[in-house]
């Protein structure tokens, strides 16, 4: 009982101390309070949390955070005097910046060897004072170093007059020598009259595809070919604004295949069958006039026949049965007359062919 009675004890006088300096924080201007000293309040506080905890212990647990830095892990700072005392041998080497390459290059360098393929410009291996650029308020474009403008576009650095010779001379082993009897661009054009004509586009871009370079032009000239009157004929007729009068060149251009070599293939074989198309004689053929035909013909036709028989009654007149149907046909006049002729239909009416025509009338019937 002694135990409970001072325990009852202190409780109380815990409570009465508590509420003493309660009242006395909501009274002091009313009540007179007689406060605890601090050592007193302070133990009692502390007995208080002792016991709280002892009767929790795993709701009122704390952890502990630490932000102590160990020894070890810590940097020291040095200073000024610690520096000055540590060995040149000790310190951290700085590497120099080196000068560009273009200071150490020879007069006599070996481009191609700077240069051996294609690359993307290097100022610093290029000693040249390239410049690129937009010009800001009047000034020059931009000096080569850190010029992204000349980073964007290809470069032939690589293909120097040098470096090709030196290509070339790499492939003149794999090279057949040029035949000697080809001395000249007639001789050439004789023996290969089909021309083939190709272009490689180089482009800045992210595919270096161009949808032209599959394109092939063939180009060879009628007459060296194997064609006669009707062949020649036909052949045109067939081909159409693609051959040239002037020129006697037929001209063949294929881009319907997405390759070089499948339009290249495509071409020949397309003038293979013009060729053997022209040849052929169907039976329609056989059945065409005069008015059918695709330019006008002198032989035979009705202008020969009015210009014998009016020869014929000249010469009757003037009693010269001499010369022959064919004498009369071979004289100039009647050779200049067939030309007028001929141009005149062909051409048609102009102020050239209707003089010559009219010409060729007079020295024929002997009116100048």
């Amino acid at each position: 009982r002694a135990g409970g009675t001072l325990h009852r004890g202190a409780r109380a006088s815990h409570c009465r101390g508590l509420s003493l300096r309660s009242t006395g924080s909501r009274r002091a201007g009313s009540v007179r309070t007689c406060p605890l000293p601090l050592a007193v309040f302070a133990a009692m506080a502390a007995a208080r949390l002792h016991a709280c905890l002892v009767l929790q212990p795993r709701a009122r647990t704390l952890r502990a955070f630490s932000t102590s830095v160990s020894p070890a892990t810590r940097s020291p700072r040095p200073s000024p005097s610690t520096t000055e005392r540590t060995s040149r041998y000790e310190r951290p080497l700085r590497r120099k910046a080196l000068p560009p390459r273009t200071e150490k290059m020879a007069v006599d360098q070996d481009w191609p060897s700077v240069y051996p393929v294609a690359a993307p410009f290097k100022p610093s291996a290029v000693p040249l004072p390239v410049r690129m650029g937009y010009p800001v308020k009047r000034g020059v474009p931009m000096a080569k170093e850190g010029n992204l403008e000349l980073l964007k576009i290809p470069n032939f650095l690589h293909l120097t007059p040098v470096a090709i010779k030196k290509h070339c001379e790499a492939l003149k082993d794999f090279c057949t020598e040029w035949p000697a009897a080809l001395d000249s661009d007639e001789k050439c054009r004789k023996h290969f009259p089909i021309e083939i004509d190709t272009a490689a586009y180089v482009s800045a871009g992210p595919s270096i595809r161009n949808p032209k370079a599959r394109v092939v032009t063939l180009r060879v000239k009628l007459s060296s070919l194997n064609l006669d009157d009707h062949a020649k004929k036909k052949l045109i007729k067939l081909v159409g604004d693609r051959y040239c009068k002037s020129t006697d060149v037929l001209t063949i251009k294929t881009d319907r295949c997405p390759l070089k070599r499948q339009n290249y293939d495509y071409a020949m074989y397309l003038l293979t069958v013009l060729y053997h198309e022209s040849w052929k004689t169907e039976e329609w053929e056989k059945k065409k006039t005069e008015a059918d035909m695709e330019e006008y013909v002198w032989k035979d036709s009705s202008s020969e026949k009015n210009i014998l028989e009016t020869l014929l009654q000249i010469k009757a007149a003037e009693k010269n049965l001499e010369l022959s149907k064919e004498e009369l046909l071979g004289t100039k006049e009647v050779e200049e007359y067939r030309k007028s002729v001929v141009s005149l239909k062909n051409e048609g009416d102009n102020e050239n062919t209707l003089s010559q025509y009219k010409e060729s009338v007079k020295r024929l019937l002997n009116l100048t």
